[in-house]
């Protein structure tokens, strides 16, 4: 477990070279958590893949979590959802309706999805994309792809927006600390080397043309502790880095669920509020392709990595908690813009039409989904050719989360990491909107390939656009000051050593 205990609090963060101003201390800080329901409805869609699934089964809830700070000055908000995505539209509308009921400004809400592949349906299209679009490509988008569940999205707006107004009408003077643990055995890169010079996704355990792996993992379990001034524990935020994939049958909130769990039970509380805001996973999962054994089955899973995750946030929690403070600043950054996407070629758009058209009994299942992804995309450029991105930074004392639209490569997140002058930097995949997969200029090079590289409806936006991000994140970030690290008070001054401890070996 590493801890960072040390900070420069005379920093330049340069915007044309001026430097920044210390950051008065918080006159007040206060802290409210919540949660709500929207676990989805048996014979709802499941979302996850590119076909149609429907749960037919409930194993865990799924729920909007929330938890507001403010430090008399400014209030922010941060949101983490049990949904595998959350759509700009939804983003929008919800920072709206919590505006009108709250006060929080939109440009201070965070809201990122967790990627669980067991939640509730949610579809990737933007309200207009498809209103010109050929018969064909209609049939493909409804009767053959994951779509949203009008009355479910209604659902989710309301309790994401309650979730936010009952965390700030929970807030109470409030203590906070933070701290990094570590877990390096529950996520894997799933993107490996081969000898044939490409880079697979999930090529399988036992593949003898398998090299190493493509990229790295960021072990890191991000902790943030709030108490109120008796002690009392009022709820954590973690940010952990693996795909929302232990799928352990039925309608579940994956490993997620199981980490709330863990945390719950190792404090006695069984209603505490665990924020989980997703790290950067798109090519980190539980599936270790050099593995030497078998996988464990669904449910193991399940419990495997949410169970050593919560346990080294609580393990963290434990550490930092006599460190508590309440000068804990806050502040955001914002900058919103458009990215172009990647176009197939008309020779790639006429070849998935007639492989379409033969159906998948003959093009072939794999073959024919991808094609149809290649029509469904090529509608959506012609409605939406460019992508509207957030890229937001928020400060909690001496930790910024930082956030991306995207499925993102980890490798952007220890770039952030890297470059950020705050003690503390977690990244937020998945937040505020949805442009897919963004790996990095590598995986997209000749050297590259796989799953998170394939040109879909979901997943298309220039090779540029993770760097992008990155760099934008960086300097947001560092255009605030961070605050202090709390940390515990200094030993008493020193009077003289323990008498029983100070002298020599009696031999005799």
């Amino acid at each position: 477990m590493k801890y960072i205990l040390t900070i420069f609090t005379l920093c330049l963060f340069a915007l044309s070279g001026i430097a920044a101003e210390e950051p008065k201390p918080a006159t007040i800080f206060k802290a409210g958590f919540a949660e709500k329901d929207i676990t989805p409805d048996i014979g709802m869609e499941s979302p996850g893949n590119y076909g149609k699934a429907h749960h037919k089964s409930f194993h865990d809830p799924c729920k909007a979590r929330a938890v507001v700070f403010d430090d008399g000055q400014k209030r922010v908000a941060l949101v983490g959802i049990d949904l595998l995505f959350v759509t700009r539209h939804l983003v929008q509308e919800v920072r709206a309706e919590i505006q009108k009921r709250c006060g929080i400004l939109p440009a201070d809400i965070m809201i990122g999805a967790s990627h669980s592949h067991s939640s509730g349906p949610i579809g990737m299209g933007e309200p207009g994309d498809f209103d010109k679009a050929s018969p064909l490509v209609k049939d493909l988008v409804n009767n053959h792809s994951i779509v949203s569940d009008p009355g479910y999205t209604q659902v989710l707006k309301k309790q994401i927006v309650d979730a936010v107004v009952l965390a700030n009408e929970n807030r109470v003077d409030a203590k906070l600390a933070v701290g990094n643990g570590h877990e390096d055995k529950v996520s894997y890169n799933r993107r490996l080397r081969m000898k044939n010079g490409l880079s697979y996704s999930h090529p399988g355990a036992g593949n003898p043309d398998i090299i190493d792996y493509a990229g790295p993992i960021d072990p890191q379990v991000g902790t943030v502790g709030v108490w109120d001034l008796k002690g009392n524990l009022l709820g954590t935020v973690v940010n952990f880095s693996c795909h929302a994939t232990t799928s352990p049958g039925g309608i579940s909130a994956s490993w997620i669920g199981s980490m709330e769990r863990t945390i719950r039970g190792a404090t006695g509380n069984a209603a505490l509020p665990v924020v989980f805001m997703q790290g950067a996973c798109g090519d980190i999962t539980q599936v270790d392709n050099l593995t030497k054994f078998q996988n464990p089955a669904a449910e193991e899973w399940w419990d495997i990595v949410g169970g050593r995750v919560g346990a080294e946030a609580y393990k963290t929690l434990l550490l930092i908690r006599r460190g508590a403070g309440s000068d804990i600043p806050l502040d955001s950054r914002q900058r919103v813009w458009t990215v172009k996407r990647r176009i197939p070629t008309p020779e790639k758009v006429q070849k998935s039409l007639e492989l379409v058209k033969a159906g998948p009994e003959k093009s072939g299942t794999t073959e024919w989904t991808f094609a149809k992804e290649i029509l469904v995309l090529d509608a959506i450029i012609k409605a939406r050719p460019l992508v509207e991105v957030e890229v937001q930074a928020i400060q909690v004392g001496p930790m910024v989360f930082v956030s991306n639209p995207a499925e993102y490569f980890v490798q952007y997140q220890l770039d952030i990491k890297a470059g950020s002058k705050f003690p503390f930097t977690f990244v937020v995949e998945l937040a505020n909107g949805i442009t897919g997969y963004v790996p990095t200029e590598e995986a997209l090079g000749p050297n590259g390939g796989g799953y998170e590289t394939r040109l879909t409806s979901y997943s298309n936006l220039e090779v540029s656009a993770g760097r992008q991000f990155a760099n934008t994140g960086i300097e947001l970030a560092n255009q605030m000051v961070p605050g202090k690290v709390p940390l515990p008070p200094p030993p008493p001054p020193f009077k003289a050593p323990w008498a029983y401890g100070n002298l020599p070996p009696e031999l005799k």
